[in-house]
């Protein structure tokens, strides 16, 4: 078994940090674009007038990081060939080849080059593309997966509601069928987020079966101004600017023809693309703890208190030693995975190592706010402050403990691998087990 980063791999990493030092690293430093990443983030994201929105010169500046890692080539790195990618099973664009490059963009630190609050980076994440690409009619290809690459639509996930967060299958949110085929929706979602700047919305509603039932739940595509649809408020969260929207659905009328994939079967639809998002996910937290950690060794190593260094500290060295234990193993864990991921057709991982995959990711999130909270321990009041960035990571990566699936929803997803209720073990009998 071999635990080195394939050479061409490595290859094309020296590549992208070559094309961060040239044109993303002048962008973030021109035009006190810097604003943006020091101590004055927060405020300089936040458009404190307009709802704790993002202000348009922050999105403006993404866009443009955007456009510069497109024209490279490396934008698009992680999507189908057809689609101007490079994702070849088992190879480049692979969910290895992304779970390293992810891991690695963000061991860097913050940066316009990999920005995790609003889910950007040089090597872009596209999870509602691969939702199309494997449920979606051709007509809806076309219209969405080409305007999102082309800039012209941006998709919202409508999942979640005020009801109802993790159990998804107890919907409050209805679509009845009318005579001539359409579909009326009338409920409510909240965390939609990019609500502000999006042109569609992929809402999921129950149009048959009963509270608890996994079928009978379906995904319609739904334009952000069809009449009916309401923003009713940004909700302002730990890490600002907020772009989560309460939306609620009054009579909104679609045509049958906005329903992607099959009837009823919304849900598998939704848990389709989960995987390939967690597992790279569970590689950023990664690396932002690794950041955190080598940053903390660095500081201790340095700082002199009582005249001699901080790093000769038992209490200081054991808390990190613990923390660097747990990024080499952790770090295992998710590319056995990703390479195990790589080998199998996309709809069988659910089956087969679902549970990994929610191992990696809870435990990766975990890891990575213990490690945010070791280095404000270590750097002390400048840990505390704004000059530093371990309370952005914190702040930004403790909601990922609640996004993507709860810590505990996914360690139930481990337990039911575990004890046979789901997996490779449910054709097993009680006795067997």
């Amino acid at each position: 078994m071999n635990f080195e980063i394939p050479q061409d791999l490595q290859r094309y990493l020296d590549r992208l940090d070559d094309f961060i030092e040239r044109e993303i690293k002048p962008l973030q430093e021109q035009d006190d674009n810097q604003r943006f990443f020091d101590h004055r983030r927060e405020h300089a994201r936040t458009d404190w007038d307009k709802g704790g929105l993002p202000r348009e010169e922050w999105e403006d500046l993404l866009r443009e990081a955007t456009r510069r890692a497109g024209k490279a080539g490396f934008y698009r790195f992680s999507l189908p060939k057809e689609y101007g990618g490079q994702n070849e099973q088992s190879g480049r664009g692979s969910n290895l080849w992304m779970a390293v490059i992810r891991e690695h963009l963000a061991s860097k630190g913050l940066g316009l080059f990999n920005d995790l609050q609003n889910e950007h980076s040089v090597c872009g994440n596209f999870p509602d593309i691969i939702m199309v690409q494997h449920f979606g009619n051709e007509q809806q290809k076309k219209e969405l997966i080409h305007g999102r690459l082309n800039g012209k639509v941006r998709i919202t996930f409508g999942l979640t509601e005020p009801w109802h967060g993790s159990d998804a299958t107890f919907m409050s949110t209805k679509a009845k069928r009318q005579s001539d085929g359409s579909y009326v929706i009338n409920g409510g979602k909240m965390w939609q987020t990019g609500m502000h700047k999006a042109t569609n919305c992929f809402i999921f509603a129950r149009t048959s079966g009963k509270d608890g039932d996994a079928k009978g739940v379906t995904c319609f595509n739904v334009p952000s101004n069809a009449p009916g649809l309401k923003v009713e408020s940004y909700e302002w969260t730990l890490n600002m600017p907020t772009d989560h929207a309460t939306v609620s659905l009054t009579d909104v009328r679609v045509p049958e023809s906005a329903i992607i994939g099959p009837l009823d079967g919304g849900l598998a639809i939704a848990q389709a693309f989960v995987h390939e998002n967690r597992i790279r996910q569970a590689a950023s937290s990664l690396g932002a703890a690794v950041y955190c950690v080598n940053q903390s060794v660095e500081y201790a190593r340095k700082r002199q208190p009582f005249g001699k260094p901080l790093a000769t500290n038992q209490a200081i060295q054991f808390p990190l030693v613990e923390l660097a234990t747990q990024c080499e193993m952790l770090r295992q864990l998710i590319r056995k995975t990703a390479v195990d991921m790589d080998t199998m057709p996309h709809r069988e991982v659910e089956q087969k190592v679902s549970d990994k995959v929610s191992m990696c990711n809870y435990w990766a999130n975990r890891l990575c706010t213990q490690a945010a909270d070791r280095a404000i321990q270590t750097f002390g009041g400048w840990g505390y402050s704004r000059h530093y960035p371990f309370e952005h990571i914190w702040r930004h990566h403790r909601r990922y403990r609640i996004t993507e699936g709860s810590e505990e929803i996914q360690m139930r997803k481990v337990a039911g691998y575990l004890f046979g209720f789901t997996g490779p073990k449910k054709e097993l009998t009680p006795a067997k087990l």
